[in-house]
């Protein structure tokens, strides 16, 4: 079956086949979603595929209060309406997981698990992260309302209390700055030695309203309505520790959802995605936008940053095809 559509990028009808699109977009995150915003206004014949709910991690951030214009807001409010404008705007969604990218005549193929076969012209890959996690009884219990995996958008809502990060490399010492500015004290806990940049490390430890726990593996999560506490034992002397906290920050590390684009020579030895300033990569017509870059941000407003230039220089990708 083929269809029609006016492509304003040359202004004439262009002949699509059936489950053809000028662009997919895999991840339905707010890069993907912003993408899919910028490319549909464009009058690309787009497609947001996802294995689940639109909005990625945002979904299960309880507060977000560093995106512009929102002001304080629920993360999976925001996730809705960012997806309720691509849908007023017309963008089709489909609950698919891509599984390969392969090359056909010129065109991109988008292999799903669940059967379904897409082609398009560019492809941008939003596929983000997933935080590691620990496994630990209690986790899951408070996973996205006491345990948090972004201190710059949760921190907030834990000021002149007590919080714990968990974690002791670079990332989790720089934002136990952050939170011990915030909070009235808190416990660093480590699996290992503090790894981070000494002058950061040797900044914390100065801190009167900080303690660290080197070497001490998390064994649970403890509480009944809230995080009550934490439980680990030490991994030297065998002692266990009851850590008392009200909320926690896991910064054991991102674990990039990029398994499916191995082939295409686009990750770095860490399994991001390497992309230039318009979020090209070094396969022509394949583009990253959001956490799976290898990026120095991470954010809601950087992945949607990330999202516009993808779909523009998408747009010029495909304009150049023609």
């Amino acid at each position: 079956m083929t269809t029609t559509q006016c492509d304003t990028l040359g202004n004439s009808a262009y002949p699509y086949e059936e489950n053809e699109y000028d662009l997919v977009i895999i991840g339905a995150g707010p890069a993907g979603m912003t993408a899919s915003i910028y490319a549909i206004r464009a009058n690309m014949r787009v497609l947001l595929l996802d294995k689940l709910s639109p909005g990625g991690q945002v979904i299960n951030t309880l507060e977000v209060q560093n995106y512009p214009g929102a002001g304080i807001i629920n993360g999976a409010e925001l996730a809705i309406q960012m997806f309720e404008q691509t849908q007023a705007l017309g963008v089709p969604f489909e609950y698919a997981t891509a599984t390969q990218i392969l090359e056909n005549n010129g065109k991109k193929q988008i292999v799903c698990e669940e059967g379904q076969t897409f082609q398009a012209r560019a492809v941008i890959i939003a596929t983000g992260t997933n935080p590691r996690r620990l496994g630990v009884p209690g986790e899951e219990k408070f996973a996205g309302d006491s345990i948090h995996w972004c201190a710059i958008c949760d921190g907030s809502q834990y000021r002149c209390k007590t919080v714990a990060m968990i974690g002791g490399g670079n990332s989790a010492v720089e934002e136990s700055l952050y939170l011990a500015g915030i909070a009235d004290h808190l416990s660093l806990i480590t699996l290992f030695d503090l790894t981070a940049d000494p002058a950061a490390c040797d900044k914390l430890r100065a801190l009167p309203n900080v303690t660290i726990y080197e070497c001490h593996e998390i064994l649970e999560f403890i509480g009944t309505n809230g995080l009550e506490a934490i439980r680990a034992r030490c991994t030297k002397s065998g002692e266990e520790i009851t850590v008392r906290t009200e909320g926690a920050f896991e910064y054991i590390g991102l674990e990039p959802k990029a398994e499916a684009f191995k082939n295409l020579g686009i990750l770095n030895e860490h399994g991001y995605i390497e992309a230039d300033s318009w979020m090209e990569t070094r396969a022509g017509g394949i583009f990253g936008a959001g956490d799976i870059n290898s990026k120095n941000l991470r954010q809601i407003v950087t992945a949607c940053s990330d999202g516009a230039l993808a779909a523009q220089a998408a747009a010029r990708y495909i304009e150049m095809m023609k």
